[in-house]
């Protein structure tokens, strides 16, 4: 079985389960506590965020350390909250940062505006300049769309944000960007910046969130003041631990080399189908509109769930974020303009850096076959 749905969630590195094990098992102190086994475990945690603030590429910040991405961004929006103030968020947001949106919408005291997108799947510039103002307190623009690999310019969002709300704080969902593609939150301006450790190959469960001054966040969740009294409860360390693991294995700009071949590879099989349709993003800006990790494509004439099922013993393929994966239609590809019948035969393929060539060869080869399969019963 070759697994292409990383989108969802990447298999965990051994050595990061022995150092789960490890912190679980053996080092499984409570890190708030007096004695020096706890305050050992505290000055891990520490040593972690520094290591995490340096892969991000940040000089000043704090991490919080989280239960995944879900929680982060609910705290980043959550936190940022201030009545009579505006709130402007991308169309094209995961649902842990779209549906919190939809939520604020119904409360009065709120405002919220959402940003469209353009045709190749990326924010509409344009759109968010008109949008914005002074009384803007937060935006929420994703790095790297999780159903297409589209890539917004954080940095040109920044700078419209300085134009005309510079005291508006930028959250960035980059839980498709970190470890995969090349950044430096410095160089990019943002305020707020949400990670999941499944997602690149460290354990379920757990996250951090970047915070350029903790001042500008309330808590959403009360107890004992756990990582700085904005996330309270005891941090999940064994994870932690197996997260920091994963972060400083991976080297990102081989791995990007290794998927864009994999992504080249991929589509120029595919391409040989009839009736195969790729979702084309525009890269003609030095490759940096799009992550080579996600495509996705459609099917003329069958439904993408029932070519999902087709597959699913050989070749194991999504349809967009597993976080509404059970629901109908998609956001994303209908704010693009993408036809009903191409949404409803789309489905999306996300690699990880640890393929090899053949697999990738081998899984076109098969949902090519797979297709026409199908193809014939249902035509």
């Amino acid at each position: 079985m070759i697994y292409l749905d990383n989108g969802a969630t990447t298999k965990m590195f051994e050595e990061c389960m022995d150092i789960y094990k490890e912190y679980a098992c053996d080092a499984f102190f409570n890190p708030s506590t007096n004695y020096i086994h706890g305050v050992n475990i505290s000055k891990k945690l520490d040593e972690v965020r520094q290591n995490l603030l340096a892969k991000l590429g940040a000089k000043r910040g704090d991490i919080i350390f989280t239960g995944g991405a879900t929680e982060s961004n609910n705290l980043a929006i959550r936190g940022s909250l201030r009545k009579g103030w505006e709130h402007v968020f991308s169309i094209g947001e995961h649902p842990s940062v779209y549906n919190v949106a939809k939520d604020i919408e119904t409360f009065s005291d709120y405002s919220v505006k959402f940003v469209p997108l353009s045709k190749n799947g990326q924010v509409d510039y344009d759109e968010l300049e008109k949008l914005l103002s002074p009384k803007t307190r937060l935006i929420s623009v994703m790095h790297v769309s999780n159903e297409t690999g589209a890539i917004n310019d954080i940095k040109r969002v920044a700078k419209i944000r300085d134009k005309i709300c510079p005291k508006a704080l930028l959250h960035v969902d980059g839980v498709q960007a970190f470890c995969k593609i090349e950044f430096n939150l410095d160089d990019l301006g943002v305020d707020l910046y949400t990670i999941s450790a499944h997602k690149f190959h460290g354990p379920k469960g757990v996250g951090a969130l970047y915070v350029r001054n903790k001042q500008a966040l309330k808590s959403i969740v009360f107890g004992g003041g756990q990582e700085f009294g904005l996330r309270s409860g005891t941090e999940n360390v064994a994870g932690i631990m197996a997260m920091a693991c994963a972060f400083n294995k991976i080297n990102v700009k081989e791995n990007f080399e290794k998927v864009k071949k994999f992504n080249t590879l991929f589509i120029e099989n595919m391409n040989k189908v009839d009736g195969v349709h790729i979702l084309k993003i525009d890269n003609s800006d030095k490759d940096s509109s799009f992550s080579p990790y996600v495509i996705s494509l459609s099917f003329d004439g069958v439904n993408g769930e029932t070519l999902m099922r087709a597959l699913e013993n050989d070749v194991v393929v999504g349809m967009g974020s597993a976080c509404s994966a059970k629901k109908s239609g998609n956001r994303v590809l209908e704010n693009m303009g993408m036809d009903k019948s191409r949404i409803k035969s789309s489905l999306r393929v996300s690699f990880n850096a640890y393929l090899n060539e053949e697999e990738v060869v081998s899984s076109a080869e098969i949902i090519a076959k797979r297709y026409k399969e199908v193809w014939e019963k249902v035509k």
